[in-house]
């Protein structure tokens, strides 16, 4: 049976390039032993927490906490997909992780960060969150480095293959390595 993994775009800036770099990184992930589907905050749409009660409770009260309960609960590992700011996370996901607890649990997990920079201290601090939720951090979370050169006059990327086209490999490795998680606890 396929495992499920969940790309996480986290960001819902009206005028983002998240969504086409999602779909390079699910289009190099594609593996026959995998599901991979985009799992976009902007559509999901969740307010600021407001759960009464603390997430470890798992005492969800709200219908769009079940709901992203219930999405959540059906993928077997992650990756978090989103833009550096400020040498961190955009507010929106670190909002839709702290909705949740107990989902989060073992489940392994991919950190993408774009940025000028590549987004390496949006890594830092990200991977401090997905420790505290008890995930695997995995070893292989490709930088996703982007410079003005890569956009035309409207913002949209003039060949995102050639782009990215370093990191290509490592993209690909994130999907080998869920791969091998798995079958190391029996689930292939």
């Amino acid at each position: 049976m396929k495992k499920k993994i969940g790309i996480i775009l986290g960001s819902n800036r009206p005028t983002r390039i998240g969504e086409e770099i999602a779909n390079w990184v699910k289009k190099q992930m594609e593996n026959e032993k995998l599901t991979i589907d985009i799992i976009d905050l902007a559509v999901i749409n969740l307010p600021f927490l407001d759960e009464p009660d603390i997430p470890a409770m798992g005492n969800y009260q709200k219908e769009h906490t079940k709901k992203w309960s219930q999405l959540i609960q059906q993928y077997d590992g992650f990756v978090l997909l989103f833009p550096q700011y400020n040498w961190g996370y955009p507010a929106v996901m670190k909002n839709a992780l702290d909705f949740l607890y107990s989902e989060w649990s073992h489940k392994p997990v991919s950190i993408m960060v774009y940025g000028g920079h590549g987004g390496f201290q949006g890594l830092i601090a990200m991977k401090l969150v997905t420790q505290g939720l008890n995930m695997y951090n995995m070893s292989v979370n490709p930088p996703l480095s982007i410079s003005k050169e890569m956009f035309d006059e409207n913002n949209q990327f003039i060949a995102i293959d050639q782009a990215f086209k370093r990191v290509a490999p490592q993209v690909k490795m994130v999907s080998e390595e869920f791969i091998d998680l798995f079958s190391m606890e029996g689930g292939s």
